[in-house]
């Protein structure tokens, strides 16, 4: 570099870039966007499509445009301001598992990094007709598990799908639920299967 030709701003086609943005950021700003889909106030397929700038934004400008249109939200360190018919999967210092019997809200939100999520249905008790779950992750995996006659479908408005498996391809019943995901692998995983039938 020759003296006087560069400085310590980085300039783009679009002027000096400002300051940078963290993972920590963009999650958080990930998440503003998906309690607004919850919300009504975007839809999924603007979901997904600010979801993918969010995660690729380097800046706090590049951000703060994605939910300019949005209420202004309080920091919180939990999930209060999801609706009660969401339940949030995070991974933080382990993996999640989600199974047993347990009661299938209306949302399911899952993210991991690195680590890994599996939600097993099989025991679940369901009372919706359809259940959305927008799964998303890093280099790790997110594993979902049907029980038979559930149908799975994958929303228009998931992305990489290369990397989303469904071997859920039982015959539907058309009296069980269905489960719509909206997926975001990046490097890792999404797997949807069913039980294997007792002999």
């Amino acid at each position: 570099m020759t003296d006087g030709e560069q400085g310590p701003e980085l300039a783009t086609s679009q002027g000096v870039v400002g300051p940078r943005a963290g993972d920590a950021d963009r999650e958080s700003v990930a998440e503003r966007l998906r309690v607004a889909a919850g919300e009504g106030r975007i839809d999924l397929t603007e979901l997904a499509e600010r979801l993918d700038r969010a995660y690729d934004a380097k800046t706090y400008a590049e951000l703060d445009v994605l939910v300019a249109d949005l209420p202004q939200e309080r920091p919180s360190g939990s999930s209060a301001g999801t609706d009660p018919e969401t339940l949030v999967l995070k991974t933080r210092l382990g993996n999640i598992k989600q199974g047993g019997r347990w009661t299938v809200p209306r949302r399911i939100i899952a993210e991991c990094k690195m680590l890994s999520i599996v939600i097993d249905f099989t025991e679940a008790a369901c009372a919706h007709r359809e259940v959305i779950l927008e799964a998303s992750c890093g280099t790790g995996g997110i594993q979902l598990i049907v029980p038979q006659g559930w149908a799975v479908r994958i929303d228009a408005a998931s992305t990489n799908t290369a990397h989303i498996s469904n071997k859920a391809t039982a015959p539907a019943d058309p009296t069980a639920p269905t489960l719509t995901v909206v997926g975001h692998p990046r490097a890792g995983y999404i797997k949807i299967k069913q039980p294997r039938r007792s002999r």
